[in-house]
């Protein structure tokens, strides 16, 4: 967690980095797909995604939601999972799952870098 607040953790152009293996996922996968997908300011990297499983299952969400992250993750990695409205409207609400997941000193070649990914899943109910 104290990786997340030091300066230039956060690695450039996650979508460069990233993207590849979020899309090949998708593709092979199938229970997620992908909206769209852009980096805030921060670094952020924002997947907005709609859930093709059953609704209301949120384990099932949760399960592939986390084999997603597999696709992408580095060997240290955070994950967590809240409920967030949209406006106020419950047919609008969707799981998040905010993610950290990076190489940490002294365990990497490279100089400690990270990601940091915000995902949203719509549809799930």
């Amino acid at each position: 967690m104290a990786a997340f607040g030091q300066s230039a953790w956060v690695a450039e152009q996650p979508e460069i980095h990233l993207g590849p293996h979020i899309e090949t996922w998708c593709q092979r996968d199938r229970r997620l797909t992908l909206i769209v997908d852009h980096t805030d300011d921060a670094g952020a990297y924002t997947l907005d995604l709609e859930w093709g499983g059953a609704t209301g299952s949120v384990g099932e969400a949760r399960a592939a939601v986390f084999s997603l992250i597999e696709s992408f993750a580095e060997s240290a990695t955070y994950v967590r999972q809240r409920r967030v409205s949209g406006n106020g409207d419950a047919s609008t609400a969707k799981l998040q799952f905010e993610v950290g997941t990076g190489e940490l000193a002294p365990d990497t070649r490279f100089a400690p870098h990270g990601h940091v990914v915000v995902i949203n899943v719509a549809g799930v109910g």
